[in-house]
């Protein structure tokens, strides 16, 4: 087995894709080893989509694997820079702007739907912006690319083979356990497997379920880090109707709201029309709510569900955002056994517990079975339920309906992207040899900055080598 690289990508969500793409591309010469703790993506299977019960896979298909969990996601793609991470203020925004145009060509060179939402709804468009003007809501307007969840899935498969026909190796079902630094240089990885890998350069690729780990790895070999955002909330659903002038119209409406009462940041996020709800899990059995919408029609629902949340940044001593969202799901999971907590609005506002009989007497029918009626009151601090409260009264003045008392609201959603190591241009870390990008470095939040993200870094990559 060859155990010297040029490159090893730590990763094989879609910054890591890209990078591995983009190096065979511009330098089919290169040895490019990628290094992936979860399966390929033909072997990523879940059985919870056949049985509705969580099975407790290690690692979960779901999370882990190549594409990440942009495998099965909602698969949209936010075509504008002002979304989806902190390309702009590392690069620029024209550069960040012309990187994820090309990784947009990419995606349709590999079948991406040619469709794009937002782009030609102006009247429709500038009624939204009033409305949401009117409720002291800014709408942030981005053009979407819907993959959808199983067409995604095949756009990746494609990659995956891709990547594999041009040369590069991808060890599956391997965690990297160290990473070696010599001098101030990185200069290899060690496996769990006992496997060391030696490289010129090395990324860090992971995605928001590798966040914590690589939050260990920067406080083993030195590399500066700070406090990132911590993002905590819920996943709201609704029967098409409430939401059918926005979903027609922009499909994913973002909208941002400074609270009246502790001007805290709620945002809305991964909107999914006739979608439906679903568990996420994480290390050690760690369940957070998340949401799917698919293309094709025999998947559709009658609802739509998208995320709230919640935006908080610390100040020292604090240091463990991913620690206090993980707290915060931890204690929804305890009180659920392990499953996602439900409510109905209309128990949320009058502070009681949803109940088994309540929720079946409730017009709207969950989309994910194995729910647990519960009170999000005993999971979440007091200011966030204000937050959220006052987000959702808001957003009922742009689409009518959201506050209505049967309104679903899912919790925990957390996302795993706080930690935000400090890069320079060509996202170099501290430690010399060893870059990071993508999600779990808190560079992106989204897969298509992660995408452009891995061009990126593909490019210094080899300007490095050339030099």
């Amino acid at each position: 087995m060859n155990t010297n690289y040029d490159v090893i990508i730590i990763g094989a969500g879609p910054g890591g894709i890209f990078c591995a793409y983009e190096l065979m591309e511009k330098r089919p010469d290169l040895k490019v080893l990628m290094i992936e703790k979860g399966r390929s993506i033909e072997k990523r299977n879940c059985p919870k989509r056949i049985t509705k019960t969580c099975a407790g896979c290690q690692p979960c298909s779901i999370t882990t694997g190549f594409a990440g969990a942009g495998a099965f996601s909602d698969g949209k793609l936010s075509l504008s820079p002002d979304v989806g991470g902190n390309l702009p203020e590392i690069l620029g925004y024209d550069a960040a702007t012309s990187l994820i145009h090309e990784s947009d060509e990419i995606y349709l060179k590999f079948g991406a739907d040619t469709s794009v939402y937002g782009v030609d709804k102006e009247v429709e468009i500038r009624e939204i912006r009033r409305k949401a003007i009117n409720a002291n809501l800014k709408l942030v307007e981005c053009p979407i690319r819907h993959l959808g969840t199983e067409e995604g899935y095949k756009i990746y498969s494609r990659l995956q083979e891709h990547v594999l026909s041009k040369g590069v190796t991808i060890e599956f079902n391997t965690m990297v356990k160290d990473i070696i630094v010599e001098d101030g240089v990185a200069t290899g990885v060690v496996t769990d497997k006992g496997e060391t890998f030696a490289a010129k350069e090395i990324v860090s690729a992971v995605g928001r379920e590798g966040a914590d780990w690589f939050k260990d790895k920067c406080e083993e070999i030195g590399i500066e880090t700070k406090p990132g955002t911590v993002d905590v909330g819920v996943r709201v659903e609704v029967r098409d109707e409430v939401m059918q002038f926005l979903n027609e119209n922009l499909y994913e409406a973002k909208l941002i709201y400074h609270t009246p009462t502790f001007d805290d940041k709620v945002r809305t996020f991964c909107t999914n029309p006739s979608g439906e709800v679903a568990t996420e899990y994480y290390e050690n059995g760690l369940a957070v709510v998340n949401g799917h919408a698919y293309k094709g029609k025999e998947f559709k629902t009658n609802n739509t569900n998208f995320a709230l949340l919640v935006s908080k940044n610390f100040t020292k001593p604090f240091k463990t955002p991913i620690e206090y969202g993980k707290k915060i799901a931890e204690l929804s999971n305890m009180l659920c056994g392990g499953k996602i907590l439900v409510q109905t609005y209309g128990d949320f506002k009058r502070g009681r517990r949803t109940t088994e009989e309540r929720l079946c007497r409730n017009n709207l029918i969950p989309t994910l079975k194995d729910a647990v009626p519960g009170d999000l009151s005993l999971v979440f601090p007091h200011r966030i339920m204000v937050d959220l409260d006052e987000m959702i009264q808001a957003l009922d003045k742009v689409t009518p309906g959201l506050a209505s008392d049967e309104t679903l609201l899912y919790g925990v959603e957390v996302k795993f992207y706080s930690n935000k190591v400090i890069v320079n241009k060509d996202f170099e870390t501290s430690v010399k040899g060893l870059r990071a990008i993508g999600d779990g470095a808190g560079v992106t939040r989204g897969l298509q900055q992660a995408s452009a993200n891995g061009l990126s870094v593909a490019r210094s990559i080899i300007k490095a080598l050339e030099a």
